[in-house]
């Protein structure tokens, strides 16, 4: 029975992703945080009516799809024709470069140029696609628990003691389970390691063994972990570099503090509504300063596909400052446009009182990364890294080996992924 429903698992994924087969056809592989699969989905009807000769399917898939299957499939020169994924460097070798084909190959420069070297291989200069937003790693806090807990709110320069401390007095005050969380991600805790004085890249490119300011915040979430503050279930209930967001448990009202990003905004606003009171905080601070890091979802042609030329019609709509503009208000992500940007009187589309000064806190926020941070979204080995962080720091925190054998196993895990990519 196992080997049947793998045999069919894996049928319906390469059904799934597979290439369009006729002239006309593209399929866009699409998963969603918030809002947006609904927004993209009315974008993409509006666009097939007045393109009638090219006909769209939009497969909205989990989050786990597209950073577990997806690389599997393009490996094999399949996949979908268009697909947004956030793994954006170390796969853009599978990327279409779309820039003979353009219309107007300087509107993307112009617009999307500051991002392009995040999706292409080193030294090309390949127009893939675009970002669909920024993102930035940030918290957010229960303002209502606080208030309740008689608790205040920490300052903007406040440390990430000072953070768990707080939410930790509140969490007592109001009975819950933990205090904080952060998402199971390496990358999630890369701004926090930075803000330590962290530092992933070696002077020649290649990736550095960690550090004092790795070793100094992933020591902090272990010793977090075991004394109760930092919910341990979001950890430690998923193996190897599993993604695991502890988004509901905020939402929940489980733990005061949360620590996640900016795509959050609009996920939290639909879910929670009037529950409670919430606010962006954020990044706490280190030694080395109060950084988050800088990301985001990439649009992408697929080069593998047999319609460059109608990816390249859909791609060129979907990149069009109006539509930029319309996409950002709609889902409530920082828009990558630069002419959307420069321009501003951004509108979010959001009654939800707390929205508005949630995405100017990440703005705010968005100018206080440091160097070492803003320098990991175009580095080719950082999900290489990112994997070994919440692998290992997974065991320590399940009791499964120490914290010594853990920064000598991130190491290895790393030099392993190099070797293996060479």
């Amino acid at each position: 029975m196992k080997h049947k429903a793998k045999v069919l698992g894996l049928l319906a994924a390469t059904l799934l992703a597979s290439s369009a087969a006729f002239a006309g056809e593209v399929r866009v592989m699409w998963y969603s945080d918030g809002v947006e699969g609904e927004v993209i989905k009315d974008l993409l009807d509006r666009f097939q009516k007045e393109n009638p000769d090219i006909k769209i399917t939009l497969d909205n898939v989990a989050y786990k799809v597209v950073q577990e299957q997806l690389p599997i499939q393009l490996e094999a020169g399949q996949g979908p024709d268009i697909a947004r994924v956030t793994n954006i460097k170390e796969l853009a070798s599978h990327w279409l470069d779309m820039r003979p084909m353009l219309k107007d190959a300087k509107y993307w420069d112009d617009n999307f140029g500051s991002t392009l070297d995040w999706m292409r291989p080193d030294g090309s200069d390949a127009i893939p696609g675009f970002m669909t937003q920024l993102t930035l790693t940030g918290g957010f806090a229960n303002k209502t628990l606080f208030d309740q807990a008689g608790v205040a709110i920490p300052g903007e320069k406040a440390t990430w003691d000072e953070w768990v401390d707080a939410a930790a007095q509140v969490s007592k005050n109001q009975s819950l389970p933990a205090a904080f969380a952060i998402d199971r991600s390496g990358h999630r805790i890369s701004g926090p390691n930075v803000s330590y004085g962290a530092n992933y890249i070696a002077a020649d490119g290649s990736p550095a063994k960690v550090d004092d300011g790795v070793k100094a915040f992933g020591s902090k979430l272990v010793q977090w972990v075991a004394d109760g503050k930092m919910l341990k279930e979001t950890w430690v209930a998923a193996a190897g570099s599993t993604y695991r967001a502890a988004a509901d448990d905020f939402i929940n009202a489980q733990i005061p503090f949360y620590y996640s990003g900016s795509w959050q905004v609009a996920n939290l606003s639909s879910k929670i509504g009037d529950g409670f009171d919430w606010v962006a905080t954020g990044s706490p601070c280190g030694t080395a300063g109060c950084s988050g890091l800088k990301g985001g979802a990439a649009l992408v042609g697929i080069k593998y596909t047999k319609n460059p030329n109608d990816v390249v019609k859909v791609m060129e709509y979907l990149g069009r400052e109006d539509i930029v503009k319309e996409f950002s208000e709609r889902t409530l992500f920082l828009p990558a446009h630069k002419g959307v940007v420069d321009k501003g009187g951004l509108k979010w589309v959001s009654t939800d009182k707390n929205v508005a000064p949630a995405l100017d806190m990440f703005v705010k926020s968005a100018g206080q990364t440091l160097p070492a941070a803003d320098a990991l979204p175009s580095w080719k080995w950082a999900n290489a890294y990112y994997a070994a962080l919440v692998t290992r720091l997974s065991q320590v925190m399940a009791g499964e080996m120490k914290l010594d054998e853990a920064w000598a196993k991130m190491d290895q895990d790393i030099a392993d992924k190099v070797a293996q990519a060479k």
